[in-house]
């Protein structure tokens, strides 16, 4: 009872000091957090992790195949499922924040 007491006390005054700074406040957050994004450091920084995430996904990916377990997990699935598969697991192509991206199926998510 006391930690929920405490966690509601929290939110409270959370609630009440994020209300006290406003709207204002929240939009100059926003934008300086939107310029550190944009940032060229910053965006060819995410673009190498991006690279070093799709390498070891890759890399993973391989490993699993040729592994027993990877046989086994292969063995009774189809092609289609193993397609389906690989685009929902694959990494996105972009960290820049795109509004919606496409797999091969034309779905837009």
């Amino acid at each position: 009872m006391r930690g929920k007491l405490m966690f509601l006390t929290g939110l409270a005054a959370g609630f009440v000091l994020g209300s006290r700074a406003g709207r204002e406040k929240y939009e100059e957050i926003r934008a300086n957090a939107q310029k550190i994004w944009e940032n060229p450091t910053v965006q060819e920084a995410a673009g190498v992790a991006q690279a070093q995430a799709n390498k070891l996904y890759s890399e993973g990916k391989d490993k699993l195949q040729s592994s027993k377990l990877g046989e086994k997990l292969n063995t009774g699935t189809t092609s289609s499922s193993t397609s389906t598969t690989d685009e929902l697991l694959a990494p996105s192509d972009s960290l820049a924040g795109s509004k919606g991206t496409s797999t091969s199926t034309g779905t837009t998510y």
